[in-house]
């Protein structure tokens, strides 16, 4: 009479991840919960006005917030680049020294970004309350293709920053003028991650902070970094893997 084998049990038919991918998840995981808390932190006036207070009525302080919160974006593209390029996973260290370095050129950046963006919207509020008559018929439209305009090429040039910090912000910026609009369909891709960014921060801003703000920069950064191939050293400015 012959024993019967006992069948093997069904999760021993499941290939078991190896250590290197443990690695590379838990490396995942943490640039992403890394990155965001010193996105939170470094941004945290700007948080805490977002948060607390009604941004019809603060929008002057928030515009300053704004603005010193850019060093962070620099910070958080240094991080991407570091990870992309050489799988790099000391977060703190890259976002740190990518801050202090970049700090001027973002600060920069940011002025010049929302000191444009904010008059801008100024004027399409005036204007959309009709006291300019067909004038403001023409106007909104300009408006808001130079309002679409200033933020497609902030987005680029954060990252040009980071890659190239030898380059002058007035070349920076007509690159990122220029390739933004050439490549307008992974700029158009980049606003649908912000916006996604931005409307669940409206939701739930800890949630946002915590988990989807990484990722969806991710998006944007890796959309910027594919346009600006051009104007990058060889062998960067790749479809991040």
């Amino acid at each position: 009479m012959t024993t019967r084998q006992p069948r093997p049990g069904l999760l021993s038919r499941i290939p078991q991840p190896s250590a290197d991918t443990w690695e590379t998840l838990w490396g995942v995981v943490y640039l992403v919960m890394g990155t965001n808390l010193l996105l939170a932190v470094a941004s945290l006036p700007l948080v805490v006005l977002l948060v607390t207070t009604d941004p019809r009525a603060s929008w002057p302080a928030l515009v300053l917030a704004a603005v010193a919160a850019f060093p962070a974006l620099g910070g958080a593209a240094a991080v991407f680049s570091e990870h992309t390029t050489r799988r790099s996973s000391d977060v703190v260290r890259t976002f740190a020294r990518a801050w202090v370095r970049h700090a001027r050129r973002m600060l920069a950046l940011g002025v010049l970004a929302l000191g444009v963006g904010t008059v801008v919207v100024l004027d399409v509020v005036w204007l959309s309350r009709g006291e300019a008559g067909a004038v403001g018929a023409i106007a909104l439209p300009l408006l808001g293709a130079i309002l679409v305009l200033v933020a497609s090429t902030t987005i680029l040039a954060v990252v040009a920053s980071v890659e190239r910090p030898d380059a002058r912000l007035r070349d920076v910026l007509k690159a990122s003028l220029y390739l933004g609009v050439r490549r307008w369909y992974l700029t158009l891709f980049s606003f649908v991650a912000l916006g996604l960014l931005v409307g669940l921060f409206t939701l739930h801003p800890a949630l946002a902070l915590g988990l989807a703000a990484s990722p969806l920069l991710y998006v944007a950064w890796g959309n910027a970094r594919f346009s600006l191939r051009p104007v990058l050293p060889v062998g960067a400015g790749a479809a991040p893997e």
